[in-house]
């Protein structure tokens, strides 16, 4: 099961306009310097529930798209649910966009199924020696890829 360890009902930092962000658990990466080394662990936080998703669902009427953050939600345990997570929300709203953050690369997690889910993808490790001013970035060796073409 997908455990989470916050959740942002009204974010305007992680992505463009105004977001829903779920941080979940589980990262492997272990970047010295990382952000939110509190998501870490798979096993801390509380469980992403179907009656969680509906309250995102019904957060997410109102705004522009939703962030899922880590941890990492491409984490091999977290893949199969941050897929489901995210296929109900592009069936609920395919019209709003969905960024996600992972320290894998692109290269490496580009035919994984929930790429078909994600509009926005930013990868690779954080590196503390490596920063940069690009938005939306934590260091200067992250793209920022957009996997769909932009919306308006």
């Amino acid at each position: 099961m997908l455990n989470y360890q916050r959740y942002n009902t009204c974010d305007l930092v992680n992505g463009e306009g105004i977001r829903c962000v779920l941080f979940v658990s589980g990262c492997t990466h272990y970047c010295k310097g990382c952000h939110n080394p509190e998501t870490w662990s798979h096993s801390k936080g509380e469980p992403v529930t179907p009656e969680f998703i509906k309250s995102i669902i019904a957060d997410l009427k109102d705004h522009t798209g939703f962030t899922l953050t880590g941890g990492d939600p491409l984490s091999p345990k977290n893949r199969d649910d941050s897929t489901e997570l995210l296929k109900t929300i592009k069936q609920a709203y395919p019209d709003k966009d969905i960024w996600v953050w992972t320290g894998y690369t692109y290269d490496t997690v580009k035919d994984l199924p929930i790429m078909k889910y994600i509009d926005v993808l930013i990868d690779g490790p954080y590196q503390r020696n490596n920063p940069t001013l690009k938005p939306w970035r934590g260091s200067d060796n992250q793209e920022l890829i957009y996997l769909c073409k932009k919306r308006n």
